[in-house]
């Protein structure tokens, strides 16, 4: 048993890809849900949510202008870490984290260093990870250095985004170019300026024309090329934003060719999908969501089929594991059981010792009965909640009922997360209305199986049903931990079958 769970363990490392979490999509030419986070390192200072705010309505009408009419940022959401004050413009996040936000607000790694920078270890085409900026450099203390913050920003969106490289490269920045010349790497080429080598030592700088190297035929290394301040040249947007001309990125008609740089013409599916729009667009509309303790209730499932299989002691070792090692310290947990009808068995509390911890896990059920009623456990929890924006329900239950469909409404239109955890072979059949959940709706559903046929087989089926989880969903990584030591990992689609 010890090398078959050796086994999994190394498959599902290998097979789990860990999906894009970011929560943006472009409906009707404006980009909706993009998530800018605020690291809990950051001093408490309400200007700096202002500064953004500007920043981010500034690069609305830059990208506007510079995607011919084509985009714009709809709606975007401010997190404000859990150690600034209470405020009552401040709402609950939904399913928002820092971890999968689009822009992250936070010191420099190395004092002294704002340069901003997006986090891009993908082909070309391919989104990154997120844009980091440093608190200075929004408060506007940087921007002789890297140029207007507005205009910044859609430089590093369209590395996010479309996955777009950079007009010019720090490793060539000169290229040989057909007409014999020597060329900074730019684009367009229209951009004009000088080549110069620039030198400080202590309070004395020397700026001096550049010589050739003689085994390269181009520039030598301290080479530098500075653009005129003066320009006509409109693109590009890649190559040096901060030129007050530059309002385009580069295209199939000004696109550099020969010069060594990794940018090629964008040809990503927003795009290809929108049209440009007739109308200038109206401002961003931006929400203010403050991270506050976790609001979670346990959904157990007690019903007769549970009995088999061993499937209620399962259930309680997932239960039990989730309550003892991973549910934070400040976080608030009730609990429902059902079976054809649900019953709160513990008041929402918060746990701020191991008293509280051990005090629900008394809570658990012992014996398994009567039918099933997946919703009535869902209507109790969110009477239990309250339905409160960002709150988690963590349902466990063979998943043996045919009237789930009854329900799924007041699933999409609340604001709850939910994690289904479903264990038996009837499970999929059970569950696959709810899990079909998608689109405009505000729930985030995961689905994991988790299948026992007897002591011969074990089928392993996980769905995230949507294209993102919560940072806190996958208690069935933690299922997995209890039966096979599986570590924690996030999951997009898996689909195992073993025999033994």
């Amino acid at each position: 048993m010890g090398l078959f769970r050796g086994f999994v363990s190394l498959l599902v490392l290998f097979l789990i890809e860990r999906s894009n979490m970011s929560l943006v999509r472009l409906n009707d030419n404006g980009y909706e849900d993009l998530v800018i986070a605020i690291d809990p390192g950051v001093p408490e200072d309400g200007q700096l949510i202002e500064q953004i705010k500007d920043m981010v309505t500034t690069a609305s009408t830059y990208l506007f202008e510079a995607t011919e009419k084509r985009f714009f940022f709809k709606n975007v959401s401010i997190l404000i870490p859990k150690n600034w004050k209470e405020n009552l413009n401040y709402k609950r996040p939904k399913h928002e984290s820092y971890e999968y936000a689009d822009v992250r607000i936070a010191a420099p790694a190395l004092p002294g260093r704002d340069e901003p920078y997006t986090r891009q270890f993908t082909d070309c085409g391919e989104k990154a990870e997120y844009i980091h900026f440093t608190p200075d450099y929004v408060r506007g203390k940087k921007q002789n250095e890297y140029g207007p913050s507005g205009r910044l920003f859609v430089h590093e969106w369209a590395h996010l985004r479309w996955g777009v490289f950079d007009e010019y490269n720090e490793d060539q920045p000169f290229y040989s170019a057909k007409s014999k010349k020597i060329e900074a790497t730019r684009c367009s080429t229209g951009i004009s300026g000088i080549n110069r080598v620039y030198k400080c030592q202590a309070d004395s700088c020397v700026i001096r024309s550049c010589r050739t190297n003689s085994t390269t035929k181009l520039y030598e290394k301290d080479c530098q090329f500075f653009p005129d301040k003066v320009q006509a040249e409109k693109a590009s947007i890649m190559f040096m934003q901060s030129i007050d001309s530059v309002f385009e990125f580069c295209n199939a008609e000004n696109h550099n060719h020969e010069a060594p740089s990794l940018q090629n013409i964008n040809s990503s599916e927003d795009f290809t999908n929108t049209t440009p729009m007739a109308a200038p667009p109206p401002p961003p509309v931006f929400s203010l969501l403050r991270i506050s303790e976790r609001i979670l209730c346990l959904v157990l499932d007690k019903s007769g089929s549970m009995s088999s299989f061993n499937r209620l002691n399962r259930m309680n070792q997932a239960a039990q594991y989730f309550l003892l090692q991973t549910v934070e310290n400040g976080s608030w947990v009730g609990m429902v059981h059902f079976d054809s009808v649900a019953t709160i068995k513990s008041e929402l509390i918060q746990i701020k010792s191991d008293s509280e911890r051990n005090k629900l896990l008394e809570s658990l059920p012992t014996q398994a009965y009567g039918g099933t009623s997946i919703c009535s456990g869902i209507e109790a929890a969110f009477q239990l909640t309250s339905q409160m924006d960002g709150s988690e329900i963590v349902l466990l239950t063979d998943g043996e009922d045919v009237t789930t469909g009854r329900c799924i409404d007041t699933v999409k239109q609340s604001g709850v997360i939910i994690h289904f955890i479903a264990l038996g072979p009837s499970a999929d059949e059970g569950v696959i209305q709810m899990s079909n959940i998608k689109g405009e709706t505000l729930s985030i559903y995961s689905r994991y199986l988790i299948y026992f046929h007897g002591h011969c087989k074990i089928y392993l089926h996980s769905i995230v049903v949507h294209f993102w989880t919560y940072p806190h969903s996958l208690l069935f990584t933690y299922f997995l931990s209890v039966i096979f030591s599986i570590p924690q990992y996030s999951f997009s689609l898996v689909f195992l079958i073993f025999y033994f």
